[in-house]
């Protein structure tokens, strides 16, 4: 081995060295990666204790199913105590429920588990007139998972509680049941329901008295698992089905969720703070006082003739005191998501502290979503205060967005208008330079543009200001719940399509993308979208490209048939009402905005440029681009010839 070669094998350590020096992880990466495997690990440790635990509720079901058909009272005691430990007197016991009631919930909760088993809302209805009920008991499940003295894995799902007293109501009105967990000792353990006389939230607290003496030493936590499917309540399934899924927000951070659109499972590392599990216009949110760990999310789409949209899960540890000095404390959230009611729960609570519950209501992509926030929400807000009927309030919000959009409107008018009376001018142009020279071609119609004044971007920039709004639009209707179940005109929901023809037969391709139906909202809009392309082609400058590209253009509205046709038909409203206004605007501009005058002013512009040519913006840039690119192509013709 020569020196060159020690010298090269020595270099390329010290590169690889270097390389990883530079490229080591921060301290506060390395942290992150630990926080991630450690959650990692304990969720594996849970899943793993969750399925010990149900292994051995089965054998305990199994050898109670035994014990039942003895006649020795004696031997049935021992079995249950070898299995529950100290828990063995709530292990056997009658299912019984109890039915709380406010101004907007109706609660059921049952002994057995102690845990909510059905939740309705009262104010609301199904698409079919049904009572809306968020899950039933055989739809949900709640349960912690506890670990006796004699190292018993057991759930409180598969055991007895026992009411505490009546139903009591505290110094606020609000209803307060007391269900008890007891232990063949003093100790026991109560689960604190909290029905407040006209809020969704509801309150749960875990309350121990001396349970650390029937439970492990050092037993800080415990494990929960919580399920439910989603029911469908609305009438269109497949639009429904974008807006079910499960969301979660971690502590003093940002809202995330699942796939919505197949089944999707995550390991959430770090603190989260709520978990919901959300369909278009209701929730069941489940909030930790404090926060949760470990937390494994999980959702699978059910079959489209279930009657349901998801079915979630939710495995999480909580922090908990045996010795009952500190409470384990819960809310549940069971409502509209009403962006309103959502958001005062953050009214007067610090910035990380708040819990984003109005981050429930997908108002879109940040911009619309802020534009929908504090413009168009608000306006809603205002009009519905003094009417009633929500066509006539769409109705207004479109006449005042066009009105904030005039002014970009008109210019973009002028715009158009401004290269259509210059037409005549291009195709003189354009016959007195040959296609082959196109840089020339597109020097002298730029050096025009220059001299009238006239920029081609003019027209484009407008249109592209009033896209945040459209797209606002576009995701406030199908999230308002203020539109469900409300009628207008011969649309009977204007949350769902307005179907006016329907059939039952399925048909490849159509069925799976526009539906069994067809929505005259949809269609009107449709239509209407049509008549303003003809008009505004009809408008516009023409050229060869324009022209090749007009059948694309009465494309557009034909393929927005079959994207809105399942929207909410409210949605397809306001744009049939606002197209409606903005044909009205073009012909207006049309009467005020006199060609031959127009381009008179053109002319006198040109002129006093041709005295005192000055050339600025994007006309001049585009200008001297050309120029450059004319001199760079000299250039290289010169080097080829004398090559």
């Amino acid at each position: 081995m020569d020196k060159n070669t020690v010298v090269g094998f020595i270099l390329i350590a010290l590169i690889l060295i270097g390389f990883g020096w530079m490229n080591r992880p921060s301290q506060e990466e390395i942290a992150r990666r630990q926080r991630y495997n450690d959650s990692i690990v304990a969720a594996q440790q849970m899943a793993e204790a969750q399925r010990l635990a149900e292994e051995e509720a089965h054998k305990t079901a199994s050898l109670l199913q035994d014990s039942a058909l003895e006649t020795d009272s004696i031997a049935i005691a021992e079995k249950v105590h070898g299995l529950f430990g100290a828990f063995a007197p709530s292990a056997l016991g009658e299912d019984k429920h109890w039915t709380l009631e406010s101004d907007l919930l109706r609660l059921t909760f049952s002994s057995k588990g102690g845990r909510l088993v059905e939740a309705e809302l009262k104010e609301y209805r199904t698409h079919d007139s049904l009572p809306l009920i968020l899950f039933t008991e055989d739809q949900s499940n709640l349960g912690f998972t506890i670990v006796t003295g004699n190292n018993r894995v057991l759930n409180t799902n598969d055991m007895y509680f026992v009411p505490v007293g009546d139903v009591q109501k505290d110094a606020d009105g609000n209803q307060v049941l007391r269900m008890r967990l007891l232990t063949d000792t003093t100790a026991y353990m109560d689960f604190v329901y909290t029905i407040p006389a006209n809020d969704y939230m509801v309150g749960m607290a875990i309350e121990s008295y001396q349970m650390d003496k029937v439970m492990p030493s050092g037993m800080n936590y415990l494990e929960m698992q919580w399920q439910a499917k989603i029911k469908q309540q609305e009438r269109g399934r497949k639009f429904e089905e974008r807006y079910s899924m499960v969301q979660y927000k971690f502590a003093a951070d940002d809202v995330e969720s699942l796939n919505a659109s197949k089944n999707d499972k995550k390991m959430l590392g770090g603190n989260v703070k709520w978990i919901a599990f959300k369909d278009q216009f209701f929730s069941s949110v489940l909030i930790a006082d404090n926060y949760f760990t470990s937390t494994v999310v999980e959702s699978h789409v059910e079959n489209r003739n279930s009657g349901y949209l998801k079915n979630c899960f939710a495995e999480m540890a909580v922090a908990y005191d045996p010795t009952g000095k500190e409470k384990t404390g819960f809310h549940f959230y069971l409502g509209p998501n009403h962006f309103k009611t959502l958001a005062a729960y953050d009214k007067g609570v610090e910035k990380e502290n708040r819990l984003q519950l109005n981050k429930l209501v997908p108002l879109g992509w940040k911009l619309w979503g802020w534009i929908n926030r504090i413009a168009v929400i608000p306006m809603f807000d205002f009009f519905s205060r003094y009417i009633s009927n929500f066509g006539i309030i769409i109705l207004l919000m479109t006449i005042v967005i066009k009105l904030v959009l005039f002014p970009l409107t008109y210019k973009s008018y002028l715009s158009s208008a401004k290269m259509r009376v210059l037409k005549p001018e291009i195709d003189e142009i354009n016959a007195r330079i040959p296609a082959e020279k196109a840089m020339e071609r597109q020097r002298a119609t730029m050096e025009l543009y220059s001299k009238v004044g006239v920029s081609p971007m003019s027209g484009c920039l407008p249109m592209l200001l009033q896209m945040p709004i459209l797209l606002a639009m576009f995701s406030f209707f199908p999230a308002s719940i203020e539109l469900r179940q409300q009628s207008f005109l011969w649309a009977d929901d204007l949350s769902s399509y307005d179907a006016i023809l329907s059939w039952d037969t399925y048909i490849p391709l159509i069925s799976n993308t526009f539906g069994n139906h067809i929505s005259l909202f949809c269609l009107l809009m449709t239509v209407t979208n049509i008549i303003y392309t003809k008009l505004n082609m009809a408008s516009t400058a023409g050229s060869d490209q324009m022209a090749a590209m007009k059948w694309m253009m009465y494309l557009m509205p034909i393929m927005f048939l079959f994207i809105f046709n399942n929207y909410a038909a409210g949605l397809s409203y306001y744009y049939f009402v606002s197209l409606l206004i903005t044909i009205l605007q073009t012909y207006i501009f049309r009467w005020t905005i006199n060609d031959e005058k127009l381009l008179a002013k053109l002319h006198e512009k040109r002129k006093k440029n041709e005295k005192a040519p000055k050339k600025t913006g994007f006309a001049a840039r585009l200008e001297k681009m050309q120029r450059e690119q004319m001199a760079y192509q000299r250039e290289q013709m010169k080097r080829n010839a004398k090559r």
